[in-house]
């Protein structure tokens, strides 16, 4: 019998040992209710055995702990309301429904954009209006005092910050959101909780129990050993990744902050009870969870400690439990790492959709470089993903821009790959002397100059520039960037996804430098606070605001009413013009052309190009409404954004 056989059979055996248990439990539910379950659960069952086998089989208890997880997973389904149910019913039917041409995200922290969970649902409307159906709202969970990693250093994942409101509000937000038709969107924090969750505080009162839950060592040893080759991730703030704690004199695994203790995922009993909290998620009405910090779960020696492939078990675990208890549910993977390591994450039995971290740093890239060779072969090399899955495209978010494009990419373009990435640096923080942005660095190295860079879309696009510059030309250029970047997230493959408060073009806000919890994390500079008084300029067509706000409106509405955005059918093509960039989108019959000038100069595309490539000799813009002739050439002024169809 061969090892996959054996492994089968073991499955089969464990199941059907342990389904009397189960349907002890479910006692009184549901007959049609509990047989479907049981259908999810059967199939799904040979692969999460497979997967927990091979990272648990050494544990001398694996039996014991899979009773449990079933156990705890057969509880949580029962806990699962019936408006719930009935989604997964549905979302079983249309498995691709995140694919929608309707789909589109917007992202905020919750205080800074409404206030609390009870102001977060007055601002809804604004939401519709927007014509958002997805809304991730930043950590919200309880959390430090003071410096918390912005929400990310989590001390307890059922308890909502006092300051935000209560659990039972975020469940009432999450259903009033899904009847209005917007899907929620939170974080699972998983690769490590805050120093002052109740896991933590067990440890350090010496409870053995609960050190295992995270990486502790008695002396140096083996950090040592495990230092020769990972890397810190904020060297400045935090040198190394382990902490010191004198109080149990143990070394605690901490890779992004020393209040941030790693989880011990070589413990079953970390993963049953993460996996519970996860559906404690799924429950309250989440229909995306983004996975934080994805690269970071696993860890051994002699190796960078991300993306080992016991980190994409981890998650394939989970996604195999959430198929089973709420198929509604699907994951979006957060991996800001190499190219190829982000595609990795990305399969319908992994994370369903997955930020595109390339796209955006290489929009940055072409809008610095009036070039988009780089972002074109980048595009066409790495764009595609597995069907079943899509890609969260985004212009900015709460965090830094790291410069991810692939050193390979660049090299085949003879683009230096350090000296670009400088270059870009220089040139989005006020050190480039022709530069339009506004921006600041973020965990400088002074000696390689390596960095990233924080700063507001608008910001960053010329607009804070050109308002202090009381300069109309160059406030007219700085709009047609940002919605130049906008039309392209809101109709190349996947889901476009907005920050809350770039649709209306607020600029950088600098006082954080006056908060000391904030002072020394420049991200807080594009995390300014909603301001709803001037969010009424968006009424008035001719100002900034209202030009940004219509635009962008119009960007939305015209993937919404146009089924070819759906999907992923995205054919990257060479418009023969180094400052634009082309693509055709595909839908069954249906085909777009989309073109983008990243250039402040006007440029053409001869007509004989255009029918090369497929264009009748009638089209319309879809963007003006206008028709064209692919006899003419086609002009495309400073920034311009245009959608061709055929007639």
């Amino acid at each position: 019998m061969t090892r996959d056989k054996w492994t089968e059979a073991q499955a089969s055996r464990s199941l059907n040992r342990l389904l009397p248990k189960l349907e002890s439990i479910a006692e009184g539910a549901d007959a049609g209710e509990w047989q479907l379950y049981v259908n999810r659960l059967q199939q799904e069952f040979p692969r999460l055995f497979r997967i927990l086998f091979h990272l648990y089989a050494d544990n001398y208890d694996f039996f014991f702990y899979l009773e449990e997880l079933l156990v705890s997973m057969t509880r949580m389904w029962l806990e699962r309301s019936a408006d719930l149910k009935a989604l997964d019913a549905a979302r079983l039917i249309q498995t691709n429904w995140f694919e929608s041409n309707r789909m589109v995200g917007a992202m905020c922290y919750v205080d800074l954009f409404a206030g609390d969970l009870h102001g977060l649902r007055k601002r809804i409307p604004y939401l519709a209006e927007l014509g958002i159906n997805m809304v991730h709202l930043m950590p919200i969970f309880k959390c430090p005092e003071g410096d918390n990693d912005g929400g990310y250093a989590i001390s307890d994942y059922r308890s909502v910050n006092d300051k935000i409101g209560t659990i039972e509000e975020l469940q009432e937000i999450a259903t009033e959101l899904r009847r209005r038709g917007i899907s929620l969107v939170l974080d699972f924090i998983f690769n490590h909780t805050s120093d002052e969750h109740e896991w933590a505080k067990r440890a350090l009162a010496g409870e053995e129990e609960f050190q295992n839950f995270y990486r502790m060592f008695e002396d140096r040893r083996e950090p040592d050993e495990y230092e020769k080759s990972i890397l810190a991730i904020f060297p400045d703030d935090h040198p190394g990744c382990f902490t010191y704690r004198s109080k149990i004199r143990r070394w605690v695994w901490t890779t992004f902050n020393n209040f941030q203790w790693d989880l011990n995922y070589e413990n079953p009993q970390v993963f049953n009870s993460m996996a519970a909290e996860m559906l404690f998620l799924a429950n309250i009405g989440v229909e995306i969870l983004r996975l934080d910090a994805v690269a970071f779960v696993w860890k051994k020696k002699g190796t960078s400690c991300q993306n080992l492939p016991e980190a994409h078990m981890i998650i394939q675990a989970f996604n195999s439990i959430t198929n089973i208890v709420a198929p509604a549910m699907v994951f979006k993977s957060e991996a800001i790492v190499h190219p190829d390591e982000v595609a990795r994450y990305i399969h319908p039995q992994e994370c369903q959709i997955s930020y595109n971290p390339l796209l955006m740093a290489l929009l940055w890239e072409a809008l610095a470089t009036k070039n988009t060779g780089l972002l074109r072969h980048s595009l066409e090399r790495r764009f595609a993903i597995p069907d079943g899955c899509a890609w969260v495209n985004y212009i900015r978010c709460h965090d830094d821009i790291g410069w991810t494009f692939s050193d390979e990419d660049a090299a085949e373009l003879h683009i230096s790959p350090h000296d670009h990435r400088r270059f870009l640096n220089d040139f989005y923080s006020n050190r480039f002397k022709d530069s339009f942005a506004r921006g600041l660095t973020f965990q400088e190295d002074a000696l390689t100059g390596d960095a990233r860079i924080c700063g507001s879309t608008a910001s960053l696009c010329g607009l804070e520039k050109a308002l202090a510059d009381k300069d109309d030309e160059q406030i007219e250029l700085a709009i047609s960037r940002i919605l130049l970047l906008h039309g392209v997230i809101a109709t190349i493959g996947g889901i476009p996804m907005i920050y809350l408060g770039d649709a209306l073009g607020f600029v950088n806000d600098y006082s954080f430098r006056e908060d000391s919890a904030k002072a020394g994390d420049n991200r807080w500079l594009h995390r300014p606070a909603f301001d709803w008084k001037k969010a009424e300029d968006r009424f008035e067509p001719d100002t900034p605001i209202g030009k940004i706000f219509h635009g962008i409106l119009r960007l939305i509405q015209l993937r919404q009413q146009h089924k070819v955005f759906g999907g992923m059918d995205t054919e990257i093509i060479d418009p023969k013009n180094n400052a634009l960039l082309g693509y055709f989108r595909h839908f069954e019959d249906q085909s777009a052309l989309c073109l983008a000038n990243f250039s402040a100069e006007t440029q053409t595309v001869p007509g004989s190009h255009l029918r090369l490539l497929g264009m009748r000799k009638t089209f319309t813009d879809l963007m003006s409404g206008k028709s064209l002739i692919a006899m003419e050439s086609l002009v495309m002024e400073p920034y311009q954004f245009k959608v061709l169809v055929k007639i």
